[in-house]
């Protein structure tokens, strides 16, 4: 006959497995919105730009840039970064860009054209580097 201890240890197994196994297909749909799929990885864009807003938010930052186009006109961008605590942790801050900061910028720019794209990298104006310079 199995001890009290060793049934119990088999139940607490059982429960977590089982608990496990439940959270799996519903931690998918969670993870979906963390795609890429959106971007061109394959084309990386490098741009001149002037900063008009930096959000520092979860679960990803947004840099909004002004960046010129071929006929001279400022067109407003929304890049993508990653999340303030795996940045925080590789030297961002939340005032790594300020409203009127001219930056050089890298981006995967949107599959569909639109004017948006995921940050890869970025120079400062004092030559500092953030992201893959």
């Amino acid at each position: 006959m199995r001890s009290f201890l060793s049934m119990h240890r088999t139940a607490i197994t059982i429960v977590f497995a089982a608990s496990v196994i439940a959270f799996v297909p519903i931690s998918r749909p969670a993870m979906a919105h963390h795609s890429s799929a959106m971007f061109d990885k394959s084309l990386v864009r490098q741009e001149s730009a002037t900063v008009r807003e930096f959000q520092w938010t979860n679960p990803h930052v947004w840099i909004q840039l002004y960046i010129e186009n071929e006929s001279g006109e400022q067109e407003e961008w929304s890049i993508e970064g990653g999340g303030p605590n795996s940045l925080f942790r590789k030297g961002w801050r939340p005032n790594s860009f300020n409203p009127g900061d001219v930056v050089e910028i890298k981006f995967n720019p949107m599959l569909d054209g639109s004017r948006a794209g995921f940050f890869v990298g970025a120079r400062l104006a004092d030559g500092k580097t953030l992201g893959n310079w």
